[in-house]
Order: C-alpha cells, then structure tokens, then sequence
C-alpha cells in the first residue's frame, strides 16, 4: 500500500540519480496525495525523461474518467494478469522518485501515521506503470501507479503493504521496453530489511492541506489522532483515492 509520499531531494541531486535529459526545477513535497500531479520516469525514444502525471492510472479503453475508480496502487503479484495494468506492465514502466512513504497502524479504531525512508537517508525509486487514455474529443490524460509487494519484516509490524523499491542498478531494467512483462515482474520483490526505517509521525499528515517539513519530524509525544480525510470512489484493491487537488510544483 502507499496513498502518500514525499518528494524533497533538491532537482540537481535527483537528475543526477536518475539520469534524466530534462532538467526541472521543483519545490519539496512533503505530503504528495492521490489525483495530485507526481513526477515519474520513463523510457522515451531509448533514453530516460521526466514527465509529470496524474497520480491514479485510467487504463486506455476507459470511456468516462470522472466514472472510474482511482488506481493508485497496483498489486505486483497480479499486473501481468489484471486488464488495468498488464498492457502497462508490457510496455510502459516507470520509476516514481521519492525520499519515503507515509503508512498508518491500525489501532483499534484509528490509524497512526508512520514515516518510512532509507536508513542511509537520500532519495529512491518505487516501481510504477504510466498509462495514456485519449477522450473522444481528442482530450489526452497521463497518469500512473505504484506497484506494490509484500512489506518487509522491518516495517511489517506497521502495515502488510509497501511500494517495490528498485535499486539504482536496476533502473534501466525495470525501464527497459524490450523487457517483457515477466520478466520485469522479477523486480518485484520486499525491500531487504535491513535497508528501511520507520517512526511514527504527526496525524497532521492526514490532511492533505498540510505540506511542510515538519510532517517529517518523529513524534515526541503521544497524541489523539485525528482521523483520516475519507477517500471516494476507490476500489479496495488499489487503495484509497485522496481529494487532494494540490499542484506538485
């Protein structure tokens, strides 16, 4: 599962990462939400670009957007065999750059939000699939997904999801359009244990308003937890869409 992240290594450090020809200048984002513009990157023409899409992937043969249910996630263990996303999963791979993810403990009948990053600190990559849906007007819409795995034993206490996290030596792989879905599907596995960790956070990162750095500081004290924002129309599988209409930069 991952229905927020952030985004906060400056652009120079994250071009250099990811090896990208396009050279965007954006601010930190520290509470990135469903629906909201996210930044991914793909393969185009065989060398690596930096696009910005929905974040909740429309599979192509959709005829109403506004009718569909958000897809933010998508189950590694079945994106070779679900429609929405094993055309995706052919041919249309991605990376979303990130510095951590937001997961919540169920507690009864509350969730307390945790904030999960590598323990050497830095930026890294969640594997994703973009799609392309055209309207009958002519009107064209990108969005994308993050695919997700099993959670490492290290985090699993929190939650039994995470996003696949791919390693710098296997960007071009994942990228890699000749690279059949299968085959690509080997990425798709729980981060090492050893490489995440985790503490508990601010329920301020439950409203998708809040965007500052103070979403990240571990909490100090116990508090009430305030609920949630509710999502809409989401189906289960795919996690829980956000209101959250911020722009990204």
């Amino acid at each position: 599962m991952c229905g927020r992240y952030a985004v906060i290594t400056n652009p120079e450090a994250m071009r250099a990462l990811f090896r990208y020809f396009e050279q965007p200048n954006f601010p930190p984002r520290y509470n990135v939400a469903p629906t909201q513009p996210v930044p991914i990157v793909r393969m185009v023409e065989g060398r690596r670009e930096f696009a910005l899409v929905r974040w909740g992937l429309i599979p192509p043969w959709v005829k109403d957007p506004r009718a569909f249910s958000l897809l933010i996630n998508a189950r590694g263990e079945s994106v070779n065999e679900k429609p929405a996303f094993r055309n995706a999963m052919k041919r249309r791979r991605c990376l979303f750059p990130a510095d951590g993810f937001y997961e919540w403990k169920r507690e009864g009948d509350r969730k307390r939000p945790y904030f999960v990053r590598l323990k050497s600190g830095g930026p890294m990559a969640f594997a994703g699939l973009w799609e392309s849906w055209m309207g009958p007007n002519g009107e064209e819409m990108e969005t994308a997904a993050i695919v997700t795995t099993t959670a490492s034993r290290s985090i699993a206490h929190i939650h039994d999801r995470m996003p696949v996290i791919v390693a710098p030596d296997a960007f071009d792989f994942w990228l890699d359009p000749n690279v059949d879905g299968e085959m690509a599907g080997t990425v798709i596995a729980p981060a090492p244990d050893a490489l995440l960790e985790a503490y508990e956070v601010s329920s301020a990162v439950n409203r998708t308003a809040n965007d500052s750095a103070e979403l990240l500081e571990p909490l100090s004290e116990p508090e009430v937890v305030e609920a949630v924002e509710k999502p809409k129309r989401v189906k289960k599988e795919k996690e829980k869409k956000d209101n959250g209409q911020a722009s990204l930069f």
